[in-house]
């Protein structure tokens, strides 16, 4: 078994290359999406790949994006896209290697970590996360010690040998996929694999990284994460300088409901256009009656309203719509930042998605609680495609997503809008982002989760909540 280079010693290092898998064996799947700026980052992290790769070999190595493979809605939670990957490659080559859009590679440093690992065996290689306590959008499992289970952080880029590959096809094959919902696609695809003790573990590898690609902590890591943004060119009609200093920014934002006195304390005094909606005018908050009854659950027929009155004469003619839960937590200025990198003319429709029945058939959705951001163009396909609500009290959020569905319109993903509070994700998860959003106030002060994880005081000095200068996914 073959040491890192972390020894130092060149002749180790010469004697660790002189075993490692050929990158003919690599197959790299960039965990792409079908939008435009998505297509162009994962477009320059394919490029870099192949760059590597000419000075170590005469013939490049598969890099593939995820979103091209197929017209397979599936296809991004994984599991469904396994036999195709059995098929293709389960003869001739040994790793298949997953990474997302900002995860850099050492292609050198990455092919000496795969020489540890025998290709011939099962391996499921990572950076572990775990939860410290039992979660609602892990479904609570291993409530009795939460952190015993080890699910892999996507960022740092993972790894499957390719008999295990073939073996989880086979499995797929023989046995349809049971879950209904997709939430929490490492979690869910880790206890896949592991399949109740009967399928390997997570194993930890300390060189796939989250540092950033320039800190010393990144000097022996396979892949680290870049340390700046993307440099996203701002889109509002206002001059560039307005738009990043939120004097007037340029994005509507529509609550479905009157509970405020958390969102006037936080995030309102950010939003030019700001909107409260409930079953009925009070202008001391101020509401406004959109005929829609308020419901105990679903708000389908209230946010198709908000859609219809998005395009109307009655509020100001912006390219972005934001619709939030009145107990979501949410920092514009963010948001902001994000949405410079998107194009409004584009149907967009973004937040933290989850799937229904990906391996039936089903569809996407952006959940509703973490927000949901809509381009206007998107607005205006859905409302004139006559999709509408079966139901005043039907999920709004996948109906939505079965509209979007089957006007072949791509929900798009962002990690940094979240369903559930901070606590119910790993630390190490969250360590690594500059966050947009939380949900629900089940147990927590939602004013001091605001101050910690969400607001921008530019007077405070970087050691000060989080150190903004680690992180690097806005």
């Amino acid at each position: 078994m073959c040491s890192s280079a972390r020894s130092g010693q060149l002749a180790l290092s010469h004697l660790c290359l002189l075993y490692s898998p050929d990158l003919r064996e690599i197959v790299f799947i960039i965990q792409s999406q079908n939008n435009s700026f998505h297509v162009r980052q994962a477009d320059k992290r394919r490029a870099d790949l192949l760059k590597q790769a000419q000075g170590l070999t005469k013939k490049p190595p598969v890099v593939l994006l995820l979103h091209s493979l197929s017209h397979n809605e599936g296809d991004w939670s994984i599991l469904p896209l396994l036999p195709y990957l059995s098929y293709s490659f389960g003869k001739n080559s040994s790793w298949i290697v997953f990474l997302e859009e900002e995860t850099n590679v050492k292609m050198n440093t990455l092919i000496q970590v795969l020489a540890k690992f025998d290709k011939n065996k099962d391996w499921f290689l990572g950076k572990p996360l775990h939860d410290e306590e039992s979660t609602i959008i892990h479904h609570y499992a291993f409530a009795e010690n939460p952190s015993i289970f080890k699910y892999p952080d996507f960022a740092a880029a993972w790894a499957l040998s390719i008999p295990l590959v073939v073996r989880l096809a086979n499995k797929v094959r023989d046995e349809p996929l049971k879950s209904d919902f997709t939430i929490d696609l490492k979690h869910e695809v880790a206890l896949y694999i592991w399949d109740s003790g009967k399928g390997p573990d997570l194993t930890a590898v300390p060189e796939l990284c989250t540092e950033p690609e320039n800190s010393p902590q990144a000097l022996y890591c396979a892949t680290t994460l870049s340390s700046e943004p993307p440099l996203c060119v701002s889109i509002c009609s206002h001059s560039e300088s307005v738009f990043l200093l939120d004097v007037k920014p340029c994005i509507g934002f529509f609550l479905p409901f009157a509970l405020v006195p958390v969102i006037k304390k936080t995030w309102e005094k950010d939003a030019l256009f700001l909107e409260y909606y409930s079953d009925h005018a009070d202008p001391t908050i101020p509401t406004i009656n959109l005929g829609v009854p308020n419901t105990e659950r679903g708000h389908c027929g209230k946010t198709f309203a908000i859609l219809q009155r998005f395009l109307s004469s009655a509020v100001p003619n912006t390219k972005w719509l934001l619709i939030v839960d009145d107990d979501t937590l949410i920092s514009i200025p963010r948001l902001q930042v994000l949405l410079s990198c998107y194009d409004p003319s584009e149907p967009v429709c973004l937040g933290e998605r989850y799937g229904y029945g990906l391996s039936q058939g089903g569809y996407s959705y952006i959940t509703g609680g973490g927000g949901m951001v809509f381009s206007r163009e998107a607005v205006v396909r859905l409302l004139n495609s006559g999709c509408k609500c079966y139901s005043n009290d039907a999920p709004d959020d996948m109906v939505l997503g079965m509209c979007l569905n089957a006007l072949g319109l791509p929900v798009t993903h962002s990690p940094l809008f979240h369903q559930a509070r901070p606590e119910d994700y790993a630390r190490d998860f969250l360590a690594h982002q500059v966050p947009i959003s939380f949900h629900k106030h089940w147990n927590i002060d939602p004013i001091a989760v605001f101050n910690k994880w969400l607001k921008d005081d530019l007077r405070a000095n970087p050691s000060d909540g989080l150190n903004k200068s680690t992180k690097t996914e806005l």
